[in-house]
């Protein structure tokens, strides 16, 4: 890394951390994000559409043959992840959630999310995951105070 970039880019900015319910707004300002969960053992981290629902829990959507559905048919603990930084001005903000994602079954639900989550890829996303927040973690990247 180039010193004076890093040098440059530490003193220009400072992270500021928001309160839980800011971090959930955030999250639900972007619609892409980041499941980590655990498969054979080790972490594994997936891009995913999302939609932050009312009482704050995130929904994807996910394949048949996904990893993080059949740990999730038992309830597992993930974390989400997504954020906007704007590489120019070297701000923005990040979100994590750690909580339990589990299958939704309920017809109704099922339905109304398969409505609001258009997969982003050409595969079949026949399940609807949730994600219940237990720890909520968000933070701006700010300029400095000159």
């Amino acid at each position: 890394m180039n010193p004076v970039r890093a040098e440059r880019g530490a003193a220009a900015h400072h992270m500021v951390e928001v309160s839980r319910d800011e971090a959930l707004r955030l999250l639900g300002t972007v619609e892409m994000g980041r499941v980590a969960f655990t498969e054979q053992a080790l972490p594994a981290i997936r891009p995913v559409n999302h939609v932050v629902g009312d009482d704050g829990t995130i929904v994807i959507r996910t394949h048949t043959g996904s990893t993080l559905l059949g740990h999730s048919l038992a309830s597992e603990v993930v974390a989400y992840e997504a954020d906007r930084i704007d590489p120019v001005t070297r701000t923005g903000w990040s979100v994590v959630v750690t909580g339990v994602a589990s299958r939704v079954t309920a017809p109704d639900d099922v339905a109304h999310y398969r409505r609001l989550l258009v997969p982003w890829v050409n595969a079949e996303m026949a399940h609807v995951v949730r994600i219940v927040p237990e720890l909520v973690a968000g933070y701006r990247l700010e300029a400095a105070p000159s």
